[in-house]
């Protein structure tokens, strides 16, 4: 066995010395290694690995030619890392630590660089829209860039009323402001306006994506201290992932070193640049972190400093099926050099709504063909969904797709652009609207507003409205929702208790196009009775003049300062000071 062994280790130390780019493939080679798979060089990628233009997108944005020797010196041959390995035991034994480890790097740059953020927010109710939830205490980590500016997450800064940041060595906190957020993505840029708090502070530089297994240290103020905190990690993974604060998909990169409560703004740092900021963790499991990668964190950064706010991620707006199914692809007449992914579902609010069509099969986009699962090549033999290539993009830009039609190949430009969904998924850093008329509560249906139903609001919540915030498109744009989510008990509206949680289609038989319109509808309502159509056929009949005298009883019964929310309140007044121009 221990001759097996040492065959084995010579085998992998002649492969790796004849060619750095060398690989091993055969599992059951691997299974038998055991112990020396830490052995095995790592592939390096050469220009023709891939077609050219593949080449280019795998390197312009990943890969410089930096990391690219650190990624070659970590796959040297067994020989020279045994030699490296005697030399760190050897320092080790004298106990002196590596001059260059990424911990000892990582807090030099941090003490001047990384800042404990302190954040007093306060959420509003969905539930009773006109007031807010009782104020929470809570902190984070951030660092600086260049320009003055501190990057941290969107979830440390969310729903704030108050936030406060403090360099390492202080005890002074200096209040802060915050100059963009980016939920989709996680990300909040905070500026500080005392000269004291930039007295030897010093920005860090953004990076590249770091390959598999190269070491990051993670550096800020997670919970069980006050001091600055540096966990080391490895690179684990790199691919598309669930963003949970944002409820979106985008590249993450996900390690091995622990990431805590507290840990989130804090950079993650490899050699003396950051390679992504601390975000979040995979509950439940073991040493599973997240962070959000550089080109993330850079088209935020850009979109922001372009248009002087956050400008979003672009979609295409298409939902698509895999090709993965040989009898699928020849029913749409592919070839079998062809792959792709089906057209099943398209954004009506979309650019590429009125040039593609559904049982397209997309083959390319921009120049780099898609697989038959939807992926794209990423570097170093790793494959990413061509999602990723998408959100990438700026709003407004165009991208090339290839498409094939009935068995005839066809390319189009479309313009992509940001795309909001008919049921937002989060409404941060704003109060909710509704609207009161004889007792019903009008509000339009948001996901938060299913989550006031607990942890659990998928099972919890009402399942059609449930449904519908998960599924349905919107057919215009502001298109909205409404519905009545509870009913404030008066004479008025005795017997209708029971309509709550039901979505309103029509008022005096014209189509709700979102909450704004119902207002107006109803408050421009010229007869004498006031319909509203809601969902299962239920009907709501009221004397509208009645109503409009039983309206503000009920709010002054319940403590409601206004009928309307302060959106639609400003709404309705530049309507109003229009109309009134106008006639002049």
């Amino acid at each position: 066995m221990l001759l097996r062994s040492f065959r084995t280790v010579e085998l992998l130390r002649r492969i790796s010395t004849s060619s750095r780019s060398s690989y091993l493939t055969s599992p059951s080679l691997l299974q038998r290694c055991n112990g020396v798979q830490s052995y095995l060089p790592h592939r390096v990628i050469t220009e023709n690995a891939f077609p050219t233009h593949i080449s280019r997108f795998s390197y312009s944005v990943c890969v410089n030619s930096q990391n690219e020797n650190r990624y070659t010196t970590a796959s040297a041959p067994i020989s020279q890392r045994r030699f490296n390995n005697r030399k760190i035991s050897r320092r080790r034994k004298a106990g002196k630590s590596p001059p260059n480890s990424p911990a000892s790097d990582a807090v030099e740059l941090a003490l001047d660089s990384v800042v404990k953020i302190f954040t007093v927010s306060t959420s509003p109710s969905y539930f009773l829209p006109w007031q807010n939830k009782s104020q929470r205490e809570s902190m984070g980590s951030g660092f600086v860039i260049s320009g003055r500016k501190i990057i941290t997450n969107a979830h440390v800064v969310a729903d704030h009323s108050f936030v406060l940041v403090r360099k390492h060595g202080s005890s002074i906190k200096h209040r802060a402001e915050v100059q963009a957020v980016g939920h989709e993505c996680d990300l909040a840029i905070l500026v500080v306006d005392s000269e004291v708090f930039w007295e030897g502070m010093n920005s860090l530089e953004l990076g590249d994506i770091p390959f598999l297994q190269e070491a990051v240290a993670v550096v800020g103020y997670p919970q069980g201290g006050d001091n600055i905190s540096v966990t080391k990690g490895v690179v684990s993974r790199v691919e598309p992932t669930q963003y949970v604060h944002g409820a979106t998909q985008l590249m993450a990169i996900q390690i091995d070193a622990a990431i805590n409560p507290g840990n989130s703004g804090g950079p993650a740092i490899m050699g003396n640049k950051v390679a992504g900021v601390a975000f979040q963790n995979l509950s439940g499991a073991e040493n599973i972190g997240y962070i959000i990668p550089t080109p993330v964190i850079k088209h935020f950064i850009n979109g922001v400093e372009e248009c002087g706010k956050y400008i979003g991620f672009c979609s295409m707006g298409v939902s698509c099926q895999p090709m993965e199914n040989a009898q699928l692809r020849g029913n749409f007449q592919m070839s079998s050099e062809m792959t792709g992914v089906l057209v099943s579902k398209i954004n009506p609010l979309s650019k590429a709504h009125k040039i593609l069509k559904k049982d397209d099969v997309i083959l390319a986009f921009d120049g780099v063909p898609i697989a038959n699962d939807g992926t794209v090549p990423f570097r170093n033999r790793e494959r990413i969904t061509f999602d990723h290539l998408v959100s990438m993009k700026k709003p407004d830009e165009t991208a090339l797709v290839k498409i094939l039609r009935e068995g005839k190949e066809h390319e189009f430009s479309i313009t992509l652009k940001p795309l909001q969904p008919l049921v937002p998924v989060h409404q941060f850093d704003q109060l909710p609207s509704y609207y009161i008329f004889a007792g019903f509560v009008f509000v339009p249906l948001t996901q938060p507003y299913l989550h006031e139903y607990g942890e659990d609001w998928y099972n919890t919540s009402p399942r059609r409205l449930c449904e519908r915030a998960l599924k349905d498109l919107p057919k215009k744009a502001g298109q909205q929702l409404v519905i009545v989510s509870q009913v404030l008990m008066d004479d008025i509206n005795t017997g209708y208790e029971r309509l709550a949680e039901l979505q309103v289609n029509k008022v005096n038989g014209v189509e709700v196009d979102n909450l704004r319109h119902l207002c107006q509808l109803i408050e421009n309502c010229n007869t004498e009775k006031l319909r509203l159509d809601l969902d299962d056929e239920r009907v709501i009949v009221l004397n509208y003049e009645s109503a409009k005298i039983a309206t503000s009883m009920i709010l002054k019964r319940h403590r409601i300062a206004s009928a309307i929310s302060s959106d639609l309140l400003i709404e309705q007044n530049a309507a109003t000071e229009l109309a009134s121009c106008s006639a002049v």
